[in-house]
């Protein structure tokens, strides 16, 4: 079932979703099962499974000279999700990336996915390498999400890359954008940022999911200024609860969120990493009531394979 169906057969009520990571190659898929069993007696009508693009390690060889090899951590996205739904009978959400994919590639995937019944994507421009300051396309492949939006689109028409005209053979997902209640940390500014967020939507974008943030306010504006600006499609807020003090620094520097001073006074004056995530806990428990509140159709975690505070959030929020 399409994302959008979820949201309009739940008939205004808040739904419960979350997020994992593939497991790092060579692990066994017991390891995702352990994050997801936690979470299902809360009914998540879908899973989402991100996609990673492949990096840089450096091998030195006897003689001292370095070998330039490229890796993929956590490949096994389509796998995953095939995985899930077979075990657990609800969608799952694959993410698609432009870093590390030819089109041709993600073409195949496309397809690899709607064998599997697969109805929905995220579509997603992927971070930068490690090693890079910033993006870097891969040869072959997309620069922009707005371009890969575009090709999951043409297939959605019957338009296939190397045919000549659209065929009768047409894809039928719906497809997820990401959004930044904050402004992407690219963007020159916030109207240049719903500018492209409202191209992605005209272009056939279904749902958007925000990135993380812990002021409701940032997205109570941002959704006002989608609506503002012609964006109608549902907005889910993608949450996660700081867990331990480094997070202060690290998901601020990493993903470009400001974390308020009232959480980060809370967190600072803890005395134990326990008490740190008893805060991040309940902070996050007051956003979710808050949002629910407010009407959003889903709550989104990323859990990062760590279930346990997300369950205990939504235990305490349905």
């Amino acid at each position: 079932m399409k994302i959008t169906e979820h949201i309009a057969n739940a008939n205004g009520k808040t739904l419960f979703s979350f997020e994992l990571l593939p497991p790092i190659k060579g692990q066994s898929i017991q390891g995702i099962y352990n994050a997801i069993d936690p979470l299902m007696e809360l009914k998540p009508p879908f899973i989402d499974v991100t996609s990673l693009r492949e990096d840089h390690i450096y091998k030195e060889h006897e003689n001292g000279l370095l070998e330039k090899l490229i890796t993929r951590k956590r490949p096994g996205t389509v796998a995953v999700c095939a995985a899930i739904m077979n075990k657990y009978k609800v969608d799952a959400v694959p993410h698609l990336i432009c870093g590390g994919f030819t089109k041709e590639e993600t073409e195949y995937a496309l397809i690899d996915l709607q064998f599997l019944g697969i109805d929905n994507v995220l579509v997603l421009r992927g971070d930068a390498r490690k090693a890079e300051s910033g993006f870097v396309p891969t040869v072959g492949g997309h620069a922009y999400a707005t371009d890969l939006l575009g090709q999951v689109v043409n297939m959605n028409n019957g338009m296939y890359l190397h045919d000549t005209g659209p065929t009768s053979y047409k894809t039928d997902f719906c497809i997820g954008v990401a959004g930044y209640p904050e402004k992407h940390f690219e963007a020159p500014n916030l109207k240049t940022d719903f500018k492209y967020l409202k191209q992605k939507v005209d272009m056939g974008a279904g749902f958007i999911v925000t990135q993380m943030f812990f002021d409701n306010q940032k997205y109570f504006d941002f959704v006002n200024n989608c609506r503002a600006n012609g964006i109608t499609v549902p907005i889910i807020p993608g949450l996660k609860p700081i867990t331990v003090s480094k997070q202060l620094i690290s998901l601020s520097k990493i993903f470009h969120i400001d974390i308020p001073e009232a959480l980060s006074e809370a967190i600072t004056d803890c005395k134990s990493e326990k008490d740190v995530k008893e805060v991040g806990i309940e902070w996050m428990i007051k956003q979710c009531k808050e949002l629910v509140q407010f009407g959003v159709p889903v709550l989104h975690f990323y859990t990062m394979g760590n279930p346990e505070p997300t369950k205990r959030i939504a235990q305490a929020v349905f």
